[in-house]
């Protein structure tokens, strides 16, 4: 049973701290690692968390891997240690969050 409390948790935070949807992680994934001369491919464009991220997004809870769930709580764990959620200020750090974006939580989201 603490188990299936533990996935609910995790579940939760992790789509409380994931702001942005599917659509536009893909989005950001796609325009982040575009540069002058080349465009990667869109299942291949941003790092492998990032892409793990958006897998999980659109995944249903139960088809969750053990290697999903360690992703999970990384995410939660590194965007939780970067912002405050509560009183998250505009970002003036355009390379910060750019990094929170990749993993998809976009700080100037409401």
């Amino acid at each position: 049973m603490s188990d299936a409390l533990e996935l609910d948790a995790l579940w939760e935070d992790f789509h409380r701290v994931v702001n942005m949807t599917s659509a536009e992680l893909a989005a950001w994934l796609r325009v982040s690692d575009a540069d002058e001369r080349t465009e990667p491919l869109p299942d291949q464009a941003g790092d492998a968390t990032g892409q793990h991220v958006l897998a999980i997004l659109q995944k249903r809870r139960t088809d969750l891997t053990e290697d999903d769930l360690r992703v999970m709580r990384e995410v939660v764990d590194t965007v939780t240690a970067q912002t405050d959620l509560e009183n998250e200020p505009a970002a003036e750090d355009t390379a910060r969050r750019h990094r929170l974006m990749s993993l998809g939580h976009d700080p100037l989201k409401a």
